[in-house]
């Protein structure tokens, strides 16, 4: 697989450098989680850009508040909010159904991360594979039509680099045989969600659809309300704005006009490495881009939400 071209940004670039100059006025745009975090910021870039943003939120009327802080700072008006519960299957599906018009940006951002406890949802899966990754499989098989629709449209996975450490294990994925680990189980959600991009990418291309995993970089937020704060060493931790930059490029930059099934991270292709280099290092393991991975794991999933 050929390395997509370096662009100009990097670590310290935020979400408004990357769209410097980019006019996203006639589209559409999806962005999960955004009442909080990354999610905020990705939204609020897009909306700055000139794009039509709806908020998938669990919390409506904190997704109504953050719309109106983003219509007020970027003057953009058409900022809307959505209800989306990632972990009940039912809110996925009668979000799906309800959207009208093309899409032109999903942007799977909602995440949990490390639950002390196993959790299971209605439907008996781990409750952070159900949110990081099913959910979000769901809603992008359900909105499979409006992103042809849109005629170029992306979808953007987040993962992040615990996937390094965790590669599937296809046959206990909701950890019902081994001891459940909390970041163990993180990482494979993680791991998940670049196959989602892969597959996403072999299967639709042929409709205009792409899709590209990116990690955003260590950013402290609620996301790691269960681990203490953020344990990243200070040097490798980046504001909201900078961890939002490499969700925008991916979703809306020029630069990656025709690429899909690729991981991110600081605003360029990661390379795909043999060993993590400890905790906090970069790259893409390869069992996250394998194609036989993307294409049990859709089958898997397509079963588990049918």
């Amino acid at each position: 697989m050929t390395q997509t071209p370096q662009t100009p940004f990097g670590f310290a670039s935020t979400a408004d450098d990357v769209l410097t100059g980019v006019d996203l006025s006639g589209s559409r745009a999806l962005v999960t989680g955004a009442s909080s975090g990354v999610g905020i910021e990705t939204a609020r870039a897009l909306a700055a850009a000139g794009a039509a943003v709806v908020l998938g939120v669990r919390d409506v009327e904190a997704g109504r508040r953050t719309a109106a802080r983003i219509s007020e700072s970027t003057g953009n008006q058409d900022v809307s909010v959505g209800r989306l519960d990632l972990a009940d299957l039912g809110s996925v599906h009668a979000f799906a159904c309800a959207w009208e018009g093309p899409l032109h940006m999903l942007v799977n951002n909602a995440g949990i991360m490390a639950l002390p406890e196993l959790t299971r949802t209605p439907q008996g899966r781990e409750m952070q594979f159900a949110v990081n990754f099913l959910g979000h499989f769901a809603l992008t098989a359900g909105l499979r039509d409006a992103l042809a629709r849109a005629g170029g449209a992306r979808v953007v996975s987040l993962s992040s680099n615990a996937h390094l450490h965790c590669p599937l294990v296809f046959d206990d994925l909701d950890y019902r045989f081994r001891p459940y680990h909390p970041i163990g189980a993180y990482g494979e959600s993680k791991t998940a969600d670049v196959l989602l991009a892969v597959e996403v990418s072999r299967r639709w291309s042929g409709e205009g659809i792409l899709a590209n995993a990116v990690h955003p970089g260590a950013i402290a937020t609620n996301l790691q309300k269960h681990t203490g704060g953020l344990r990243t060493p200070p040097e490798r931790r980046k504001s909201p704005a900078q961890g939002a930059a490499t969700s925008v490029l991916a979703a809306a930059s020029p630069l990656l006009a025709g690429v899909g099934g690729r991981y991110f991270e600081d605003c360029n292709e990661a390379p795909v490495i043999e060993e993590p280099a400890g905790m906090f290092g970069g790259g893409v393991a390869p069992f996250a881009l394998d194609p036989a991975n993307a294409e049990r794991l859709w089958a898997i999933a397509a079963d588990m939400v049918s």
